[in-house]
C-alpha cells in the first residue's frame, strides 16, 4: 500500500503493537497503512460522511464526531499515539485539542501548513492578498483553515503549555523532507510534523 510522503514520515514514528487515535483520521489511510505495516490498533475519529464510508470500507475503526465539541468520551492516556494531520489549523481551539491529545496518549503528531512559509509572506508582501498554495488551496472567504500558525507560533505554544518536542521535520509541497527546509523551518519549510509529548 503506498501512503503519501509525509505521512510515511509519521508512520516511521509509531513504534510496532502501538495503540493509535487519529483525530480528523479523513478516508483512514494512515491509520489503514498503520494497521497493515505497524500492527497498530486503534480508532479514527472523522466528520466527514463520505471520509467515514471511505473509512468503513478500508476496514478502519472510525468515530463520527466534531473535534470541536472535545474528546471526553475517551480514557485518559488510553492510546500511545494520538495523530492530527492538516487538521490542527480548521479546529476552534488548538491549544485545547492539543492538551486532551495529551490526555488520552503518551505522545502526540501533528502535522499543519507553516504560514510563514516564504511563497506565503511574498504573496502577502508583494500581492497585499491572503496567501494561497497548494497546502493553502483555499481563497480566504472559504477556508476551512480558522487558526492559520506558523512553526514559530506552535513552539511557543508548546513551550508556554510544558509540551516537549521531540521530533520535528519540515516538508515541501511534494511532502518530502530536504535539508535546508530544516535548516531554516520557518522560513522554508512549507508543513511542519511534529512529535511531542508533556514534560
Amino acid at each position: 500500500m503506498s501512503l503519501r510522503p509525509d505521512l510515511s514520515i509519521i508512520s516511521e514514528w509509531i513504534k510496532p503493537g502501538s495503540r493509535v487515535l487519529d483525530l480528523g483520521c479523513g478516508d483512514g489511510a494512515l491509520l489503514k497503512y498503520l494497521q497493515e505495516t505497524r500492527n497498530v490498533t486503534g480508532y479514527g475519529l472523522e466528520i466527514d460522511d463520505a471520509n467515514i464510508t471511505r473509512c468503513i470500507q478500508a476496514g478502519v475503526n472510525v468515530i463520527q464526531t466534531d473535534l470541536d465539541a472535545g474528546l471526553q468520551d475517551f480514557s485518559g492516556q488510553s492510546f500511545d499515539y494520538v495523530i492530527m494531520t492538516q487538521t490542527l489549523q480548521a479546529v476552534r481551539f488548538p491549544d485545547r485539542l492539543l492538551e486532551e491529545m495529551l490526555r488520552l496518549g503518551n505522545e502526540g503528531i501533528v502535522t499543519f501548513p507553516n504560514f510563514a512559509h516564504w511563497y506565503n509572506r511574498l504573496q502577502l508582501a508583494v500581492g497585499g492578498r491572503m496567501p494561497m498554495s497548494r497546502t493553502l488551496p483555499n481563497p480566504w472567504y472559504s477556508t476551512p483553515n480558522i487558526h492559520l500558525c506558523t512553526v514559530n507560533d506552535f513552539e511557543q505554544l508548546c513551550r508556554e503549555r510544558g509540551i516537549h518536542i521531540l521530533q520535528r521535520t519540515m516538508v515541501n509541497k511534494e511532502r518530502h523532507s530536504k535539508v535546508g527546509d530544516n535548516l531554516l523551518p520557518n522560513l522554508l519549510g512549507r508543513n511542519a510534523l511534529y512529535r511531542f509529548r508533556r514534560q
